[in-house]
């Protein structure tokens, strides 16, 4: 399994998101490679399709169901909301169901 964290310089989310993929894998005994892609301009922002700072993507899935379609990429930052509660770090569970729809 192979978990990118996109992020820009300086984002006050990176190291949150980091954390949480680090425990989630950690309690769940997952092996997974993590590996940070530092997303420097607008031109890698849409070679890459970056949908904002932090995005976490599983085996080449983004995290957030509804983002996979998204075609608005660029140097932002990225909210998620679940719940009615807007937060710069994806929630715990979507970022278990991911890892838990690879490793089915």
């Amino acid at each position: 399994m192979r978990i990118e964290i996109l992020y820009f310089s300086g984002c006050p989310n990176h190291k949150p998101a980091v954390e949480r993929v680090r425990a989630i894998l950690q309690q769940k005994g997952t092996d997974a490679d993590i590996v940070e892609v530092e997303v420097a301009d607008a031109i890698t922002a849409q070679q890459v399709g970056f949908l904002g700072s932090p995005t976490i993507r599983v085996d080449g899935q983004d995290v957030e169901r509804e983002a996979r379609t998204a075609a608005t990429f660029g140097l932002t930052c990225r909210t998620y909301v679940a719940a009615g509660k807007r937060s710069g770090v994806p929630p715990r569970e979507w970022i278990q169901s991911a890892v838990r729809g690879v490793r089915k």
